[in-house]
């Protein structure tokens, strides 16, 4: 599935890309057994196989074929990062988020097709991504202009524009957050994104061969997860409780003690995405240690953007579109691209 970028967006078009060094805190061996961070809990290592069963009728081609992955323990981020940890992140560093930025049309152009005419200044004013339900039936679900809106003034403290505010909803996942903003905040936390091999076998929980981190019942979705019931993107029936973001926290953890890793808000992960890697590591026949993902971007559906891959999810996922709240859904979208439904969680090393 083609996945947004601002290029597909903004008449359509994407910002200036800014790759970040992965920062990774190296903990003293003897801290292995000790209590994990504030907000962290300790995941084991072990061997699991990659990418989606094969009783999973809702499989995407990238998700397979499944492929055998040797992970090392961390620690991760027991839920989303909030908004109330990146309001501290901001105020200690005067961080201005991507969607903040002013926006330069001469970067920009590098990244589109050549001869791309520039768009009227005033669709080039700093903003974001936010959704907007349809009054009817989409008959096309792979046209998601019908639903996504870029919106001026959209960022981390005004989700929904101008006007919106984060006021009293210290516990919700921040979102409106590139991975610039997530390489930023987790330099200053002492922190890094986790790799789509952490990310996913954390949220197994150590249990490996079932659709969803609970097992293979999806009438418990609703008990276990924010995502969309009901027709997609007319009517949401709430039987999550939530027609969009809800709390971080609101719903079971898997048996790790992780929250929220199916729907709610996607995750960035720290790998880039490549149409071919599945494929490339189950070719090599061998267990991939620790793998960090592909060692370039590719994605012919969309050449002319630098993507990473995302993962869990989102309040905005169904069964008529993506299904997405599976463990092995995978997602590709551009680095600079920041979203209503788009947030983040950090791991921490435990180094030899």
């Amino acid at each position: 599935m083609k996945w947004i970028t601002r290029y597909n967006l903004i008449c359509i078009l994407t910002l200036f890309i800014v790759s970040c060094k992965d920062t990774r805190t190296k903990i003293n061996e003897d801290n292995s057994h000790a209590k994990a961070p504030d907000g962290m809990v300790w995941i084991p290592g072990g061997v699991f196989e990659q990418g989606a069963t094969s009783n999973d009728n809702m499989t995407m081609h990238h998700e397979k074929p499944r492929h055998t992955v040797k992970v090392d323990g961390f620690f991760m981020d027991v839920m989303e990062v909030t908004n109330k940890q990146f309001a501290k992140f901001v105020e200690e560093t005067g961080y201005i988020t991507t969607a903040e930025r002013a926006i330069d049309w001469e970067d920009m152009k590098l990244q589109v097709p050549e001869g791309t005419p520039k768009p009227h200044d005033s669709i080039l004013q700093p903003g974001s991504l936010t959704f907007k339900k349809t009054k009817s039936t989409v008959p096309n679900l792979y046209d998601f202009s019908q639903w996504w809106h870029w919106t001026i003034g959209a960022n981390w403290k005004n989700p929904s524009g101008k006007g919106s505010t984060i006021t009293n909803k210290d516990n919700y996942p921040v979102v409106h957050v590139s991975f610039e903003d997530t390489q930023a905040y987790c330099q200053w936390a002492g922190r890094r994104l986790p790799t789509e091999a952490e990310w996913e076998y954390a949220a197994r929980g150590g249990v490996h061969n079932t659709i969803y981190f609970w097992g293979n019942n999806k009438d418990m979705l609703h008990k276990n997860a924010n995502t969309w019931e009901g027709e997609f993107p007319v009517k949401n029936l709430k039987l999550d409780g939530y027609e969009r973001l809800a709390p971080v926290g609101s719903y079971s953890p898997n048996k790790y003690g992780l929250y929220d890793v199916s729907g709610n808000v996607w995750e960035w992960t720290s790998d880039w995405y490549n149409l071919n890697y599945y494929q490339k590591l189950f070719n090599s026949n061998t267990i991939a240690d620790n793998p960090g993902g592909a060692t370039e971007h590719y994605n012919p559906n969309n050449p002319y953007n630098m993507e990473k891959v995302i993962k869990g999810g989102s309040f905005l996922c169904s069964d008529s579109y993506c299904a997405s709240y599976r463990v092995s859904a995978r997602m590709a979208t551009s680095m600079d691209s920041s979203m209503e439904h788009l947030g983040f969680r950090t791991v921490l090393d435990l180094h030899k």
